[in-house]
């Protein structure tokens, strides 16, 4: 999500647009991976290429997009970077495929990000589409450390009770 040059690729590859995403999105060439889709989706959206994002939705949940909502969002976003975080088949002899996303944006001067687990399936032509997606739930974090009551001895080895010692309201 650093800085880059006006030739690079907006889904973060490093790549020169026109040997990226670029073909993918004037429909010279078809992605070979569901990452590959991914990436030319999220570009796309930064280039606010609706016809692009709707040719590449699954025709059988198309009339599901809002294209009025996503081109307002992606006209309204300052794209900031794509996160690739995990890639589960949709390779070029896959038939499925699956992409754990983190699009990075600001929106009325607040960052914000979507994350997304976004299933994919090859189309008939060869080419890849986007099925749909989930947000995934918020991983827990737990507490690892034994809690010390505050009638147990202090673990600093004072010999007090933990209330009395470094449980001690200051």
């Amino acid at each position: 999500m650093g800085k880059t040059s006006m030739s690079d690729c907006p889904c973060g590859s490093g790549r020169d647009f026109d040997d990226c995403c670029g073909p993918y999105l004037a429909g010279r060439e078809l992605p070979p991976t569901a990452a590959a889709l991914m990436r030319a989706r999220y570009t796309a959206h930064t280039r606010v290429e609706l016809d692009f994002i709707a040719g590449t939705h699954d025709p059988d949940s198309r009339e599901g997009i809002d294209r009025e909502a996503t081109e307002r969002w992606a006209r309204r976003a300052e794209w900031l970077g794509l996160e690739i975080r995990d890639v589960e088949a949709g390779g070029v002899d896959d038939e499925v495929g699956g992409v754990e996303f983190v699009a990075h944006y600001r929106e009325r001067g607040e960052r914000r990000r979507h994350h997304e687990l976004a299933r994919f399936k090859r189309a008939c032509d060869g080419g890849w589409l986007y099925v749909d997606g989930e947000v995934p739930e918020p991983e827990t974090v737990r507490h690892e450390a034994p809690r010390v009551g505050r009638n147990a001895p202090c673990h600093c080895g004072s010999g007090r009770k933990y209330k009395e010692c470094c449980g001690a309201p200051a």
